[in-house]
């Protein structure tokens, strides 16, 4: 019998990875808020892999929980993920999955791209999700991994801060207000650079923003997340003492400044 998978977050995401290693033979063993991870580290001493999926707001308080002999053994999948947040939990080398589906209570799983995949458990991570018809494919270095990384954090962030301003769809951000998008992707790489403490291909990174608009042209700009998520962004260009003026602009418009 395989050794159990640890899913800590039994949310929207972490029941569709759960199903998919469910059917490649995995037991499941889910944790939620009530439950204590160091005891379940006692009752699942070795676990074949820990799939944390908790939202983003919730990942650091996570990280700094998690028993000591699961940190070389990750998963992680947050939106707003880049290397300093798991290294801040003395985590080294977690397998790590750029989402690029769309998962929400009562649908289906929507596609936008490929899914990429960097780390030990890649290969597993990638045949969970063939078992549920979502495609991915496997990194080969980590600067591809920073580079995905900043590539979800420049879409996520460009379009929830532009559609605080306009709304729409992502289709319409890119035809109708093309220097909103470019101002506020601006201010956002200007972030991630410091973020990342690298200079990142910006114009690569444009180009796969265009491409994720492709993949789905009508998925909205603003969700619910987007004035915490332009207020998150507006602390960290404080903190790097970084200009912003665009997403400043929007901040203040929305009465978040």
């Amino acid at each position: 019998m395989k050794n159990p998978i640890i899913v800590v977050g039994l949310g929207e995401l972490g029941s569709v990875f759960a199903r998919g290693f469910l059917k490649l033979g995995y037991p499941i063993q889910g944790i939620n808020r009530a439950m204590s991870m160091s005891q379940m580290a006692q009752e699942v001493p070795n676990p074949t892999a820990i799939l944390v999926s908790v939202g983003e707001a919730d990942l650091q308080d996570t990280l700094k929980k998690l028993p000591e002999n699961w940190k070389n053994n990750l998963i992680l999948l947050q939106n707003e993920l880049l290397p300093r947040d798991w290294q801040a939990a003395n985590i080294q080398a977690p397998t790590v999955i750029s989402v690029w589906f769309e998962k929400k209570k009562g649908m289906d799983s929507k596609i936008v791209i490929p899914s990429p995949i960097y780390g030990q458990h890649s290969s597993l991570v990638k045949e969970a999700l063939v078992t549920l018809e979502l495609p991915s494919f496997i990194l080969n270095t980590e600067d591809e991994l920073i580079y995905e990384l900043v590539r979800k954090n420049l879409y996520i962030l460009t379009t929830n801060i532009a559609g605080l301003e306009v709304g729409g769809n992502v289709e319409q951000l890119a035809q109708q207000h093309p220097d909103l998008m470019q101002a506020v992707a601006n201010d956002v790489l200007d972030i991630q650079d410091w973020l990342t403490q690298t200079a990142n291909d910006r114009n690569r990174l444009i180009k796969g923003l265009i491409e994720a608009f492709n993949g789905d042209p009508q998925h909205g700009c603003m969700g619910r997340s987007a004035p915490a998520r332009l207020t998150r962004t507006i602390t960290i260009a404080n903190q790097a003492k970084l200009n912003v003026p665009k997403l400043r602009e929007i901040a203040k418009a929305n009465g978040l400044l």
